[in-house]
């Protein structure tokens, strides 16, 4: 999603929710897990499950990408949302945008991009 779209509708959002309702998400992007290969993904991969909290940390200090977007599960790295797709999330995070992530889908698949997808809400 576009970096714009996704403020607007954030702020949208945002606006229209009562202060006394309850919690909700709204999920504004769905991505494969860059680097599933070469971190901890195979190892726990019989530990994970759709639906698990993952967290997203953002690395501004990271030479390869300055919008980089690290995916922890339990603590621990399993890799990054992807280049082309991290920038709108980035963007937000970095205005303390509320953002959270699930494991959206695990598949038993031999191209390490199609294993795990991320999915990425704003909470109001």
């Amino acid at each position: 999603m576009p970096p714009r779209r996704l403020a607007a509708l954030c702020l949208a959002l945002a606006m229209a929710t009562p202060a006394t309702a309850q919690r909700m998400q709204v999920l504004v992007h769905s991505a494969p897990l860059a680097g599933f290969q070469y971190y901890a993904g195979k190892i726990l991969w019989d530990e994970m499950q759709e639906g698990d909290r993952l967290a997203l940390v953002r690395e501004t200090d990271n030479p390869h990408d300055p919008h980089a977007v690290r995916v922890e599960w339990r603590g621990t790295k399993l890799g990054y949302l992807p280049r082309s797709d991290n920038r709108a999330v980035a963007t937000e995070m970095d205005k303390g945008t509320p953002i959270g992530a699930r494991i959206g889908k695990l598949a038993r698949n031999p191209n390490p991009w199609k294993r795990l997808r991320v999915d990425v809400y704003v909470g109001l």
